[in-house]
């Protein structure tokens, strides 16, 4: 029950990693609050004892919606010690695709930049609503959610890995403005994660993936999970603007 007295919000947390992070921090007793812009049918029954996840309908994009969600919360007497940045899409393409001596395919402006939106520019807008919170109450910590292939590229992934790299720039950006309030900044970049997005690719693809992780797995969620609890706690409180990878090594292998 690590926190047992903690409050949590975390974008994205109505599946995938979002949600077993969600389920991580409730078992060990924290009260979480899920931004997301999917509401699942229990978000209809708020409860705000802390034993089942408080929904806010908040699209990361939106500044005003990130505000109202704040004020309500504020209205409740619930104070954020936690923020987890998990919210995060793909539109993956060439940014120019080439054969047979012509131009076949382009990433369009707008795949680059509705991911640019939400990878990025949605991290930002979180923090920069939330640090005053944090400061006021003398501490928190934040946890966004970077990739490894933020850390070596990918192929076909300009918008999304330019949006991951841009996260990891951030974090040890933030590291060094807000440690001073005791504030703790981190960021986590999982590898290969076995998530419904996944399972939607073909067979062979999967098995490729399988194949340059040296551990011979996917990650589940809950190995993401489980990383971004133990960065949340006390027991973490050394680790300050650092990047945690998750990956079954397969930085190292490829």
């Amino acid at each position: 029950m690590r926190f047992s007295k903690k409050t949590l919000i975390i974008t994205g947390g109505s599946s995938g990693i979002g949600a077993a992070t969600v389920k991580k921090f409730l078992t060990e007793g924290a009260k979480v609050i899920v931004w997301d812009v999917l509401m699942p049918d229990e978000s209809q029954n708020a409860d705000f004892s802390g034993e089942k996840p408080i929904y806010q309908k908040v699209d990361v994009t939106n500044r005003s919606q990130i505000n109202s969600a704040l004020l309500e919360l504020k209205k409740l007497s619930i104070k954020v010690d936690i923020l987890i940045n998990n919210a995060g899409i793909t539109a993956d393409s060439q940014m120019v695709k080439w054969k047979d001596g012509e131009v076949v395919k382009e990433m369009t402006p707008e795949e680059f930049q509705k991911v640019v939106s939400i990878n990025l520019t949605g991290v930002f807008n979180c923090a920069q609503a939330v640090v005053p919170i944090m400061i006021e109450n003398k501490g928190g910590v934040i946890l966004n959610a970077a990739s490894v292939v933020g850390i070596y590229g990918n192929f076909g992934q300009t918008n999304y890995v330019a949006t991951k790299s841009g996260v990891i720039g951030m974090t040890k950006v933030w590291a060094r403005e807000y440690g001073r309030y005791g504030i703790r900044v981190n960021a986590v970049a999982p590898g290969f994660i076995s998530t419904e997005m996944v399972h939607k690719m073909p067979e062979n693809v999967i098995n490729d993936m399988k194949t340059h992780t040296p551990l011979g797995r996917l990650g589940t969620p809950e190995d993401v999970a489980n990383v971004y609890a133990f960065l949340a706690s006390d027991e973490a409180a050394f680790i300050h603007g650092a990047v945690i990878s998750v990956d079954g090594g397969i930085v190292i292998g490829t």
